[in-house]
């Protein structure tokens, strides 16, 4: 039944579709490392299995993997005995708001680039610092804080004269015309390769903080560094790093001047799916390639 073309297995909203079997045991080998929780959640991201607010439909995506685990068509990786993401139904992650207890005030800090040097990014994997990372983001970006699930990293921007900001950097948007023209992959290829391609989603340098060109440095120095580091903590490396600015209150100069391409707009339309979409402010696209042959990478079929 589940090599049938026409098969579709439906539940809660989510639906699988013969490809998208050969997609997940794709993703599941390339993708060892990741607990059952944060597969359910990373494919529900990947196959739309998502709210129209983007919550991924967990209950729903759980159900239908288990059916196809419990056939022998894909193997899920156990459930953890301990810590985030144990108990099987009972332990995934829960998806009540982190309280976030607001930081310390950063000290204020204005000079040249040149007097501030080496400014150096900090991947932050120990509880604490992470704890610190998600407040700064919660209280001192205009977005506020939104907990990452699947592939992320989260860094701190350090100086001799003190912390200067952080970064997040997580999950590619699932569609986006402009990005995958550019890119030219087809929607197979996207499917597959999407982990491949690394979203900006949260850049913050401190408002305290008043050091012109920091950002571009920092966001140059991001492009180098995040290769290796995604490489320690996934076991791949990254192609494609991608962001969105709001152009109602940005330019994005900082990232121009980082060698980031402008790609366009997004259309406005948040989680477009067949029917169903909803209205936000269309953003401003960048992308700065991690690798001299990222095209030919993500629009081929050996990645692994």
């Amino acid at each position: 039944m589940f090599h049938d073309d026409k098969f579709v297995l439906r539940h809660g909203g989510c639906e699988v579709k013969s490809e998208d079997v050969a997609y997940i045991r794709s993703f599941l080998a390339g993708f060892p490392k990741l607990s059952r929780s944060e597969t359910v959640l990373t494919l529900s991201e990947h196959l739309g299995w998502t709210t129209l607010a983007g919550a991924p439909k967990y209950d729903a995506a759980l159900s239908l993997l288990e059916q196809l685990d419990q056939a022998g068509e894909i193997h899920l990786p156990p459930w953890k005995t301990s810590g985030p993401g144990s108990g099987k139904r009972t332990g995934r992650r829960k998806c009540e708001p982190e309280t976030l207890i607001a930081p310390e005030p950063p000290p204020s800090l204005q000079c040249a680039l040149a007097n501030l040097a080496p400014v150096r990014l900090r991947l932050v994997t120990v509880s604490d610092d992470v704890a610190h990372v998600n407040a700064c983001l919660q209280h001192l970006h205009p977005l506020g804080y939104a907990k990452p699930f699947g592939f992320f990293a989260r860094y701190l921007i350090d100086s001799d004269a003190g912390q200067l900001g952080c970064i997040l950097v997580s999950g590619a948007a699932r569609a986006l015309l402009a990005r995958d023209r550019h890119i030219g992959w087809n929607t197979a290829q996207r499917r597959r390769n999407l982990p491949w391609v690394i979203n900006n989603t949260r850049f913050l340098i401190f408002p305290t903080v008043k050091v012109p060109h920091l950002a571009s440095h920092v966001l140059a120095q991001l492009a180098r560094q995040l290769p290796d580091d995604w490489e320690r903590l996934w076991s791949y490396r990254p192609l494609l790093l991608e962001t969105f600015v709001d152009p109602a209150h940005y330019r994005g100069s900082c990232y121009l001047g980082a060698g980031w391409e402008e790609l366009g707009h997004t259309s406005g339309r948040g989680l477009a799916r067949p029917g169903l979409s909803y209205q936000s402010s269309p953003k401003l696209i960048f992308v700065k390639p991690l690798h001299p042959q990222w095209r030919q990478l993500l629009t081929s079929d050996e990645l692994s």
